[in-house]
């Protein structure tokens, strides 16, 4: 048996000749033997398309290859092509020639795809019991529902059956079963994926998602699943991400008020969100809390919208000669799309656009959000009972995110004590994916423990760095230096200082003839560590912040005391000619506050 199948994990075997992709693949057949107990698939690739996926790897460098032989499951509302696509409804099935954009990026990467998983039907619902291919069963308790509507792609990572899977994310459903299932589950940028090849549930709110056992491993794929996709029209390329507040030892994390906390009569789920603040907290967050009601104001427009239409519209033909054979929850949601006037729908933008204004103005004080990903957990035979109540509680913390186009990242938040996951979302603006894998990982780091139904251990975080920054790092030594005349310079480019630290001792600094900057020479011999700080700043504005420098200054490459570099202040020759050697004082600062005595 192969134990544990981290990304990670699974490319140090391959590189090391211990593992082959074949040797894996029967091993995962062999898991799969025998009854689907957890109602997790609707249909598999049989053994010999499997083991002829595995046979395309052999021969080939595995560090060629960015996924090689990586086992995936694909929710059954994308396409694989010669695999029926169902959405979870028999009668709409169709079987694609051409797999999905974002599945075809995966194999071409050397992923193997295992099968297609049980969803909601048509992605719609937040609890994973809305399907005719039966009630996908929570990984660590059957009697629990998995949450959904990726029910059976979260519930083949935990139980060891891929080592991650595609989802889609309109409402939650990336997420919640995350949390229900002690997954990771990243709900990338609305458009990073290309959502060709998906059916629809809501074509312009649509995101494919993507469960993991680990914030790094959910970054790999993420760097391979993303891309501009000129076939999809909402598609758009990832832009840098600026600001890595994910790895910042310092950053301001939003906290909902306490009366906008439901947890629906479910104190162990109070109790670790409570805990999940704290890690935040000893990770170097401070936290603000921020008013949660137009967040949940705009959650309500999902359901009580226009984009209910927006679901029966993705349907309609079928819908409107075979309704009987949509399930009775799905059907009555649907079926009220049919009412929905232009006036009303214009109604509801004019509201998103209201309360999308008030949103964004949280991000001014906070670099990320952090939500319980639900409030509770309910069993299935309860869900069933009453299937709308509760699964709008479930949707209570998820239902506005890609109404305001936000990015998020679902992360493990420890246990009940009756053993079931609970789960946080950490939040933030479009194209923040990276930061937000980043903090993720931190806080699953910081947590321990398990990492699904199989219990594997955590692996030791990788430091991956796969999605562009766009950000540019300077030295100051001079007026630029926090608190002095030309800071502002920094601050109103949106700049962060990032370290306070010194040069190698390769530099003589110097005090200008006008008696308001320092010229810093680097020399062959004699020279001393000088005091500097290092700024970071969006790329997009580095260029305006240079053209403003004036000779004999510029920028060149400086090297700090740790022996790495970055741009940083430097100054001609011919400008010191005159200027008083300020070596001694070891900095600016110093000398300014030696004039002052």
């Amino acid at each position: 048996m192969i134990p544990n199948l981290n990304i990670a994990t699974l490319r140090r075997r391959y590189q090391s000749g211990d593992l082959t992709p074949l040797a894996l693949v029967d091993d995962l057949l062999a898991r799969m033997a025998g009854e689907d107990t957890h109602a997790i698939w609707i249909s598999r690739l049989d053994a010999e398309t499997l083991r002829d996926y595995a046979r395309k790897l052999e021969g080939k460098d595995p560090a060629s290859l960015p996924l090689y032989g990586i086992p995936f499951a694909i929710k059954d509302n994308i396409d694989l092509a010669g695999l029926p696509t169902t959405a979870a409804c028999p009668e709409f099935a169709y079987t694609p020639e051409r797999s999905a954009t974002v599945v075809q990026r995966l194999i071409d990467a050397g992923a193997i795809p295992v099968g297609k998983a049980n969803l909601d039907q048509f992605a719609t619902g937040l609890n994973g019991t809305r399907s005719p291919y039966g009630a996908c069963r929570n990984a660590f308790n059957p009697d629990y529902i998995s949450g959904g509507s990726s029910s059976g792609s979260a519930v083949a990572v935990a139980l060891g059956l891929a080592s991650f899977s595609l989802g889609t994310d309109t409402a939650g459903s990336g997420r919640v079963p995350a949390a229900f299932n002690h997954l990771v589950g990243h709900k990338p940028s609305c458009g990073a994926l290309s959502t060709r090849g998906v059916v629809p549930a809501c074509h312009s709110l649509d995101a494919v998602s993507i469960f993991a056992l680990t914030a790094e491993d959910a970054e790999r794929v993420l760097a391979v699943a993303a891309g501009f996709d000129a076939e999809d029209e909402y598609s758009r390329p990832l832009a840098p991400h600026g600001f890595d507040f994910g790895r910042a030892a310092h950053f301001r994390f939003g906290v909902p008020k306490q009366q906008d906390l439901a947890f629906f009569g479910n104190a162990e789920a109070e109790r670790l969100f409570d805990e999940a603040v704290a890690r935040m907290q000893a990770l170097g967050g401070t936290p603000v809390e921020i008013d949660f009601a137009p967040f949940l104001q705009t959650a309500r427009l999902l359901y009580g919208g226009p984009w209910v239409a927006e679901r029966y519209l993705a349907i309609r033909d079928f819908f409107d000669a075979q309704s009987d054979k949509v399930f009775p929850p799905v059907r009555d949601i649907i079926a009220g799309g049919r009412a929905i006037s232009a006036a009303d729908t214009f109604a509801h933008l004019y509201k998103l656009r209201a309360f999308k204004r008030t949103c964004d103005a949280v991000w001014n004080d906070i670099d990320v959000l952090l939500t319980p990903t639900a409030g509770t957990i309910y069993r299935i035979e309860d869900m069933q009972a009453d299937p709308i109540r509760l699964n709008s509680n479930l949707g209570y913390y998820t239902n506005f995110m890609n109404l305001l186009d936000l990015a998020a990242t679902a992360v493990p938040a420890g246990f009940q004590h009756d053993g079931l996951p609970f789960g946080v979302t950490l939040i933030a603006p479009p194209h923040q994916d990276g930061p937000l894998l980043h903090l993720a990982s931190r806080m699953q780091q910081a947590l321990g423990g398990k990492t699904g139904a199989t219990a594997h251990p955590l692996p030791a975080a990788e430091a991956l760095n796969l999605l562009a920054s766009g950000q540019v790092r300077v030295a100051v030594v001079g007026a630029h230096l926090s608190g002095l005349p030309l800071n502002p310079q920094l601050t109103e480019r949106r700049a962060r200082r990032i370290a306070t630290t010194q040069t190698a001792p390769k530099y003589r600094l110097y005090a200008l003839p006008d008696g308001k900057r320092p010229g810093l020479i680097k020399v062959e011999s004699g020279g001393a560590a000088i005091a500097c700080e290092v700024w970071e700043m969006p790329a997009a504005a580095f260029g305006t912040f240079v053209a403003g420098i004036a000779a004999p200054l510029g920028i060149g490459t400086l090297e700090l005391a740790d022996g790495t570099t970055v741009n940083g202040f430097i100054c001609e020759g011919l400008g010191v000619a005159g200027a008083q050697d300020i070596t001694e004082f070891g900095g600016w600062r110093a000398w300014l506050a030696s004039r002052d005595v």
